[in-house]
């Protein structure tokens, strides 16, 4: 792994079969590309949580009081990633999560590895993430909010109900969303322990 360039570029090339994708997340690598070669990476360091670390924060803790969404598990997979793959971004002009990294986490999912966190208003789809889940850890990929703290309620939920069962949430790369919800920085040779690979 210390062939990765200094910004975590790992490879170029090869394909996005189920069983390449399961390779590249036990190795701690994942795809991340807006047009091909495909390019994989491993960032140091690595943005992660740690379950016992969650921040919530109480405005938050008031809006899941309220109950004013349902959450649900791999309700609607496809949905929620072709959401993540439209909703505008500042700074980005398009989106990494083509058709064909659909098709790819869509094949995932049906192979029972990569889920999906639902939001729910008014039976009306606001929010959500996906990622892939393999034994302790779920390597998050991406989330989008409609309305506000939509992501952020799936988000939580979702840690909290998993707590006991996952080790650690791999948040890939720094945002300040994640930031306030308690994840944090770890070199990649500490997260290559972690998850058991050597």
């Amino acid at each position: 792994m210390q062939l990765a360039e200094p910004d975590g570029l790992l490879a170029i090339g090869g394909d996005l079969s189920v069983e390449r994708l399961l390779l590249a997340y036990r190795s701690g690598i994942f795809p991340w590309y807006d047009e091909p070669p495909i390019l994989w990476w491993s960032p140091d360091p690595r943005f992660v949580l740690f379950p016992d670390e969650l921040k919530v924060s109480a405005s938050m803790k008031q809006v899941l009081r309220r109950q004013q969404f349902r959450i649900s598990y791999n309700e609607d997979f496809a949905a929620v990633i072709q959401r993540c793959s439209t909703i505008p971004r500042p700074g980005q002009t398009g989106t990494w999560i083509t058709p064909e990294m659909q098709e790819a986490y869509i094949r995932l999912h049906k192979a029972g590895y990569a889920m999906s966190v639902e939001c729910w208003q008014d039976n009306q789809l606001v929010g959500g993430l996906y990622g892939v889940k393999m034994g302790p850890f779920f390597f998050g990929e991406s989330m989008f909010s409609d309305v506000s703290n939509a992501s952020k309620a799936a988000f939580i939920t979702f840690v909290q109900a998993y707590a006991t069962e996952l080790k650690m949430i791999d948040c890939q790369v720094h945002t300040t969303h994640l930031a306030s919800l308690g994840a944090s920085f770890i070199s990649r040779e500490e997260f290559l322990e972690i998850i058991g690979f050597s």
